[in-house]
């Protein structure tokens, strides 16, 4: 493994755990800006909208910039705005500040992508996406545990002093590891073209499947810290070990994905997909028993993070020769699933629905997202065409 691809990591650690973190201290920031729990929670959608919005556009004004030089500046944009949370007076200011993090980070993973993906051979694309991915899991096996206890410990704030140096970090990293020509290609091309590669049915559907999966995920996720006390009743101090034992499952759950990209694509997919409908289900019927919640968490986890490796490395393959829009929509793609998710739970919520039906909305979520993946294979069994190459 080149250290290149682990300074990209280490930089998917830090955003990761600038997004996910929030989940683990959100009765807390609930408490000390003095809003409700689900009104908090709109704290993730403005992230996701901030991704989903923002990511593209920066992506494309800076189309022509350093892929190395434009890592950097986000770096240095995420650092400042995590010091920005944590001095925030008001639930308007931490909103503001998160969506300058949010523009940032859904740039940087769209670059990321394909910076990696410059950086191996064909035949390791899927890794290379999944070791990317991976600072993702590894943020809720260690960021959103640390930063959870961290908040418990110490107030929400100091949670985002430390998120805030971590990301510091690991732009002095990037500095060092990355070389300066990295992903270089990318910057090639023109505008026209990487509109026109958007209309590829494979990069449509895989965007498609990306934002059912993420409403599935974070109709949940955003509101687990509380479902984790009221239903399954553990103690506030066992939510971090909760939320450790779910990224240890989404780390192995990526890099299983990982392999099956490289291996055999779309089956793969259609089954992982399959298989998250299924631990939706699950979540439900064992939300009561605290160890049987547990176990069917980590199970959780390695089903939600194993579908993001095949479904990246599908829509890079299909949009080689026109990189850049395409690979800042797949962040966007993820957090509009995560936009609309966290609004459907709190919807859920404030109707009086419980906490438990939460799971309900990720097993339809996820039943429709299969259905998506097998007519988008369907078809392209039957037009049987060939991936573009990259441009020169």
């Amino acid at each position: 493994m080149s250290l290149p691809l682990i300074a990209l990591f280490l930089a998917a650690f830090a955003f990761g755990t600038a997004e996910f973190v929030i989940a683990g201290v959100l009765p807390e920031v609930a408490t000390g800006l003095n809003v409700t729990i689900p009104v908090a929670g709109y704290l993730v959608t403005g992230y996701a909208i901030g991704i989903a919005i923002g990511g593209p556009l920066l992506a494309v004004v800076t189309k022509k910039i350093s892929r190395k030089s434009l890592i950097l500046a986000l770096g240095t944009a995420f650092t400042f705005g995590q010091f920005l949370c944590a001095l925030a007076p008001t639930f308007e200011w931490l909103m503001a500040a998160r969506v300058i993090v949010s523009v940032a980070h859904g740039t940087y993973f769209g670059i990321a992508a394909v910076v990696a993906v410059s950086l191996v051979p064909k035949d390791k694309r899927g890794f290379a996406v999944a070791l990317i991915l991976s600072g993702l899991t590894v943020s809720n096996i260690l960021g959103v545990p640390g930063g959870t206890a961290i908040g418990n410990a110490f107030g929400w704030r100091a949670t985002f002093w430390a998120v805030g140096a971590l990301g510091l970090i690991a732009t002095l990293i990037i500095a060092v590891a990355l070389p300066r020509t990295a992903g270089a290609a990318a910057t090639s091309g023109s505008f026209r073209r990487e509109f026109k590669a958007l209309a590829r049915q494979q990069i449509i559907t895989s965007l498609l499947i990306v934002i059912l999966v993420m409403i599935g995920q974070y109709s949940l996720f955003t509101y687990i810290a509380p479902l984790l006390r009221e239903v399954t009743g553990l103690d506030a101090n066992m939510i971090p070990w909760i939320l450790l034992l779910y990224g240890v499952g989404s780390t192995i759950g990526v890099f299983i994905g990982g392999r099956l990209a490289d291996w055999k694509l779309m089956p793969s997919l259609i089954i992982i997909l399959g298989l998250q409908a299924v631990a939706f289900t699950a979540l439900y019927l064992v939300s009561p028993y605290p160890i049987a919640m547990a176990v069917t968490v980590v199970l959780w986890g390695g089903v939600n993070f194993a579908f993001g490796s095949p479904v990246q490395s599908r829509i890079l393959a299909w949009a080689a020769d026109a990189p850049n829009l395409a690979s800042s929509l797949i962040p966007s793609g993820f957090n509009v699933g995560i936009a609309i998710g966290a609004i459907l739970g709190a919807s859920a919520l404030e109707n009086h629905l419980g906490y438990r039906t939460l799971p309900l909305i990720g097993a339809a979520a996820l039943i429709l997202a299969v259905t998506v993946a097998v007519l988008s294979y369907w078809m392209e069994l039957r037009s049987t065409p060939q991936t573009p190459q990259p441009a020169a």
